[in-house]
């Protein structure tokens, strides 16, 4: 889809140009893991920027996806604010404070430095954010960090705002993933690919098997459910798994996935980054899956991973076509309770 080329920032004379403009307080959203963990957690920094008056800036320059030093967020959707935020790395009038003058590092080499044995720790991410219950600090810029979305922590300061009173949660997602997260035109030039001409409703299937592993027998028992009531179906299939695409294309016809190339030795695909030969390119095919799964007229899951939830909200898909395999499992229930509220 695209070469090694695009792996820059944007020319300087348009990256100062669009800085000009700028005024006021910024929040920094940093990140760390997969799509879906990424992009619901910026949600939650964009809300958060906008309830204490901030621009919200994106900071993916974690090395995730391309090299690290790059921001890879403008190289994959359309940037609505365009903000360099490498600008603000010598800042030290900074929230929290651990930040000042080091905005270029990451959320895990400041955890490593000064939280070694808090790697695993759940409310780790409150050291290195703004804090998401009480007024916004005076600091020029602001940093917010997490590794799952936190929109339910903002849940009081959200009823006293016109702009997110009295809405679902999963509308105001949708909305700012809308508008923060419109993929590149070859993102969607593919997907559109993918659409063209097939007027038969669509099935989405999605099988994480790399890190976490579903039942793949689930998956297929509902897929098979479904097709009895929907026959002339087809079937999107987005995995990372090869041994599971493979098994999915024997059992069902009338199969498609996009061309992407897959993780060795298990390893999740945005892990194994570094092993591919155009890592922005494979980015931007997982792009591809997620937006194809939120085309699709039903999906097949599990709620376990972010990446499909975030598609089913990109695409607006409603609970009533979706089948979550894990959606009455009281583990994933408590957990994403805890992580949510924590």
């Amino acid at each position: 889809m695209t070469g090694n080329a695009d792996l820059k920032e944007p020319p300087k004379s348009r990256r100062h140009a669009q800085l000009d403009p700028i005024c006021g307080k910024v929040l920094l959203t940093k990140a760390k893991g997969g799509f879906g963990n990424r992009m619901l957690s910026a949600v939650t920094g964009i809300v958060l920027a906008e309830l204490g008056g901030r621009v919200p800036v994106i900071d993916w320059r974690d090395g995730m996806y391309g090299p690290a030093g790059v921001n890879v967020y403008p190289l994959l959707f359309n940037d609505p604010v365009g903000i360099d935020p490498g600008r603000f790395d010598d800042e030290c009038d900074v929230a929290p404070a651990l930040w000042s003058g080091q905005l270029s590092n990451h959320p895990v080499d400041i955890v490593r430095e000064r939280f070694p044995r808090s790697h695993s720790n759940p409310f780790i991410y409150r050291k290195l954010s703004i804090d998401l219950s009480g007024q916004d600090p005076p600091q020029s810029v602001g940093v917010f960090w997490s590794y799952l979305p936190k929109l339910s922590r903002l849940r009081r300061r959200m009823r006293h705002d016109l702009r997110f009173a009295g809405r679902p949660h999963n509308d105001i997602m949708h909305e700012k993933l809308k508008h923060h997260f419109s993929p590149v035109q070859p993102v969607l030039e593919a997907v559109e690919g993918l659409f063209a001409n097939r007027a038969c409703p669509v099935i989405g299937v999605h099988i994480r098997f790399t890190d976490r592993k579903v039942s793949v027998p689930r998956i297929e028992r509902e897929v098979r459910r479904i097709r009895e009531h929907i026959p002339d179906s087809d079937i999107f299939l987005a995995t990372d798994n090869a041994e599971v695409q493979a098994r999915i294309m024997a059992a069902f016809h009338r199969v498609f996935v996009v061309d992407k190339s897959l993780a060795v030795d298990g390893r999740p695909l945005h892990v194994a980054a570094d092993s591919f030969d155009d890592p922005l390119r494979e980015a931007r095919n997982a792009l591809v899956d997620m937006w194809a799964l939120s085309r699709c007229d039903w999906l097949v899951h599990s709620s376990q991973s972010t990446f499909s939830v975030t598609a089913a909200l990109i695409g607006r898909i409603p609970e009533t076509r979706q089948v979550d395999i894990d959606g009455r499992n009281p583990k994933v229930l408590l957990k994403r309770w805890f992580q949510s509220f924590s």
